[in-house]
């Protein structure tokens, strides 16, 4: 660890409590996808001061802070911190007027950022970079409130469900040569990364007619009836997934009706169709909407399939060398490396970005009791949000320094799935459909 590093790891212990406090701060205050405009307030209220520019609404939240802009044509890179939670009302710390919750430790990514951020401006450190640092505070990574993503993609607000492929959309990564995202977990500290599954959205919306249900069911067509068909329609051909695809598809329902004492006569459900590859999904979303179209056709119902484009695959990526020292250093332990070989069955717009620039990802512990579940909590907040910092920080300034050395390495060696980002938008809108019957 050279002086340049030990001075960013002393600035940020000096900010300790500043990093936790504001991870406590957006922990008590989870907003969701697309509408996390307090989050981003707090992020740019950080920012200004700090850095060179600010910019913010983008993609409705997102928020960018510039420093060293003038050593963007050198090289840029982007730390990247999620903003948004997940929706689960019942968890004991969720944000009573939205519902939201940081099970999935966003609040940690951002942190982490944040911390990265007081570190990396310090005049004497700023200069030791050889090119630009964005800090990129990212909306909506939860895939969730798919009707309430539709209406903002029919009002013309987003194009995309999902926050990374609206940002890449409208240019909010153009001029990126590089990333570094960070995700907490209950394994420990570990760098790198597998694959992930890719996937499509669907709202599926069964229409019926309405009739009393006790005294003249007969005159009714039920559109719950219809969906429970579709639901076990769906359930019998998860025999035909090949286990290797790993192909998740799993629906809620959203409305399932208006009164008990009326034959329901719209019914809606949200579902995600998931796989590892392009194929898979694609195999499994069509069984999907045979499915649904099946129990309509039985019932005498009508129904609309509204498919939209929502993350591809993430790459597997290894992790520079050079890299895990830095990392091993800022922790005083090595990480666990992930193998490229590991596939998890989730879902990320990290993938999308990756599939048009490097990105690297590293984990850090400091949380229990399973992502995504009630049960989730913060036990080790210097783990979960000061040693993130740390990392995003020592991590930036290994990429940046020398030249930017390793950080030219690292992006002349990748080979992007896609030359443009028009045509990563042309094979994402390939999967936008809507079907009535």
């Amino acid at each position: 660890m050279d002086s340049t590093e030990q001075k960013i790891i002393q600035r940020v212990e000096e900010h300790r409590d500043e990093i936790v406090a504001f991870a406590r701060d957006i922990f008590h205050h989870a907003e969701l996808g697309f509408k996390e405009y307090r989050t981003a307030g707090k992020f740019r209220e950080l920012l200004e001061g700090r850095v060179d520019r600010v910019e913010d609404g983008l993609a409705l939240t997102g928020v960018k802070g510039y420093l060293n802009e003038n050593k963007k044509d050198h090289f840029s890179l982007a730390l990247l911190g999620e903003m948004d939670a997940l929706k689960i009302p019942s968890y004991r710390d969720a944000n009573p007027e939205t519902g939201g919750a940081h099970c999935c430790g966003h609040h940690a990514q951002l942190a982490g950022v944040a911390g990265a951020l007081l570190a990396l401006s310090d005049p004497e450190i700023a200069q030791k970079l050889d090119g630009q640092v964005v800090f990129f505070a990212v909306p909506a990574e939860e895939y969730g409130e798919a009707e309430f993503k539709n209406e903002l993609i029919r009002q013309g607000k987003i194009t995309y469900g999902g926050g990374k492929c609206e940002l890449i959309r409208i240019g909010a990564f153009d001029g990126v040569d590089a990333a570094i995202a960070h995700h907490i977990g209950v394994e420990g500290l570990s760098v790198g990364s597998g694959s992930n599954n890719g996937f499509v959205a669907k709202v599926i919306t069964l229409k019926g007619k309405s009739a009393h249900a006790a005294a003249a069911p007969e005159k009714g067509v039920n559109a719950l009836s219809a969906a429970s068909l579709g639901l076990q329609a769906l359930g019998l051909n998860r025999e035909t997934f090949r286990d290797e695809d790993s192909v998740r598809v799993h629906p809620i329902i959203t409305k399932g009706g208006d009164l008990v004492n009326v034959v329901p006569e719209e019914v809606v459900l949200e579902t995600l169709v998931r796989g590892r590859t392009k194929e898979a999904f694609s195999d499994a979303a069509a069984k999907t909407d045979r499915s649904f179209k099946a129990g309509a056709y039985a019932l005498g119902a009508g129904y609309e399939i509204v498919t939209a484009p929502g993350y591809l695959p993430t790459l597997p990526q290894d992790f520079p060398p050079e890299l895990v020292e830095a990392v091993t250093e800022a922790a005083g332990r090595p990480p666990h490396i992930i193998s490229p070989a590991m596939h998890s069955a989730g879902s990320t717009d990290v993938g999308d970005v990756q599939h048009l620039l490097p990105v690297l990802t590293f984990r850090t512990g400091g949380a229990s009791g399973g992502l995504h579940q009630t049960s989730f909590r913060i036990d080790d907040e210097d783990e979960a949000y000061v040693l993130t910092a740390k990392i995003f920080a020592v991590l930036a300034y290994r990429l940046l320094k020398d030249g930017a050395a390793l950080g030219r390495q690292l992006k002349d060696s990748y080979r992007p799935v896609f030359r443009s980002k028009e045509e990563y938008i042309e094979f994402l809108d390939g999967f936008r459909s809507v079907e009535r019957g």
